[in-house]
């Protein structure tokens, strides 16, 4: 794991990245050489290749995190990684005519022609894709994981592993001398007849997560925890495991001197600025672009339904203060005309026609950009919920008051990452991400939430 401005990244991820950034940038460099003269290499033709190669770079980057691809595999099937391989690539190319249509190339460089180098060395990459190639060897990326445990908190992490990292090599998991059962069965479990050190020498052990169900009575091998973290191996507890591997903070695995004691929950005055900054900026703009969408769906709404257009309701800030968020009705008028509020669940017969398109299209939420510029809300933050079931969820679910440090947003970590949320259970969910954005929280991690929330977009996942 790799952590760049308080977010972890894969180091599959961050090679990949780096591999696709190298060979664009190379791409250009060299076309642009061939064209001036072969093993003509001036400081012009480096300059050029780098500072457009570099653009291209990440807006391509940008398109694939957008498109999910490089989402853990076990999200999309063979058919979504294809067909999306396949507009990443289109996409790719806008980008790349777009950039050498503002940042033309002077005489003897062609932009056709480089354009045609591009597209040659793009597609081969999405060849490779379409095919289920990486372009780095497995060597590269390849990571062998020691499990400490054997009980109910090793089974969530191995099968975490197994289902989220195709890049991690599970070895098994090692039981500890005060665990009297093994719940894992039927895998490689390795029982103290060997020493940990002795089994990590032998296994060639990168990283150890511990996942003790007890960690007291002197059921953890300190001294040789500390000899493997001094022999350069990983040793890392679940609360970490989780926030690195799944970018949540796992509620089982927490405990309140992990959130005091460690480091993130930062508020600083240069982040604040910024990010409001950015907020007034991007709403603004998003405002400007969206202005048509609105005035159609507005018009759609009083058609079907008539008057109000737009619906106002109580939600929670940060710090516990009370807002009213603005969305388009998407509901019918009486949707709860008991007086008692519920979650929108899934098929839920008070939606509207029209709002069942703005709902999976996520129109409805625009006018909340009239909430960012009044600094309620930000563009991106924990989604702000109903007081009624914060009383209620922050009862149930510990932590959940940590949410509200931040101000809310129009789209969040939890959106990105997990489906809609409509009962108790979903709010625990989807809390765990939010933790994570609360402690964590940055402009790339921002960066990021915005183009997945793009995708998220033109997929109509988690939409209801």
């Amino acid at each position: 794991m790799f952590k760049i401005f308080n977010h972890y990244f894969r180091r599959r991820i961050i090679l990949q990245i780096a591999m696709y950034s190298m060979v664009i940038v190379s791409t250009l460099i060299v076309s642009l050489a061939l064209q001036g003269g072969v093993g003509v290499f001036n400081g012009a033709v480096i300059s050029s290749g780098v500072i457009r190669g570099g653009v291209m770079a990440i807006g391509i980057i940008g398109v694939n995190f957008a498109l999910g691809l490089y989402d853990r595999p076990g999200k999309l099937t063979i058919g979504q990684v294809r067909a999306r391989a396949v507009l990443s690539f289109v996409l790719s190319m806008i980008i790349a005519a777009s950039i050498l249509l503002l940042l033309p190339l002077q005489p003897p460089y062609q932009n056709e022609q480089t354009l045609i180098a591009l597209l040659l060395i793009v597609g081969g990459m999405l060849v490779m894709r379409l095919l289920g190639n990486e372009m780095l060897p497995s060597s590269y990326t390849r990571q062998r994981v020691l499990i400490y445990g054997t009980g109910g908190r090793a089974s969530i992490v191995g099968q975490s592993l197994l289902e989220n990292d195709p890049s991690i090599e599970l070895i098994g998991y090692f039981r500890g001398p005060q665990e009297k059962g093994p719940v894992i069965q039927g895998l490689n479990v390795i029982t103290p007849g060997k020493t940990l050190t002795d089994v990590v020498r032998e296994q060639r052990v990168n990283e150890i997560v511990v996942a003790l169900s007890e960690r007291r009575g002197g059921s953890m091998p300190l001294r040789e925890l500390l000899d493997c973290k001094l022999q350069g191996i990983r040793v890392i507890d679940l609360a970490t495991h989780f926030e690195q591997l799944l970018g949540q903070i796992h509620l089982e695995a927490v405990s309140a001197g992990w959130l005091i004691f460690g480091d993130g929950f930062k508020q600083g005055l240069v982040r604040s600025v910024v990010k409001r900054l950015f907020d007034i900026v991007g709403s603004g703009i998003l405002l400007l672009l969206s202005s048509p969408v609105m005035l159609v769906t507005a018009l759609l709404i009083f058609i079907e339904s008539g008057r109000p257009i737009f619906y106002r309701q109580e939600r929670v800030g940060r710090n516990g203060d009370v807002f009213d968020v603005i969305k388009f009705r998407s509901m019918r008028q009486d949707a709860e005309k008991d007086g008692t509020p519920r979650w929108a669940g899934a098929g839920d017969t008070r939606v509207t026609r029209v709002g069942k398109i703005i709902r999976k299209m996520r129109i409805d939420e625009l006018p909340q950009l009239f909430c960012v510029l009044k600094g309620d809300m930000s563009l991106v933050g924990p989604r702000p919920e109903r007081p009624y079931f914060v009383e209620r969820l922050t009862l149930d679910i510990p932590y959940y008051a940590l949410r509200h440090g931040i101000k809310p947003g129009l789209t969040g970590w939890a959106q990105v990452r997990y489906h809609y949320g409509a009962s108790i259970k979903d709010a625990e969910q989807k809390l765990q991400y939010d933790l994570y954005y609360v402690k964590n929280h940055s402009w790339l991690l921002d960066l990021i939430i915005l183009f997945e929330t793009v995708g998220v977009v033109l997929t109509g996942k988690g939409a209801q």
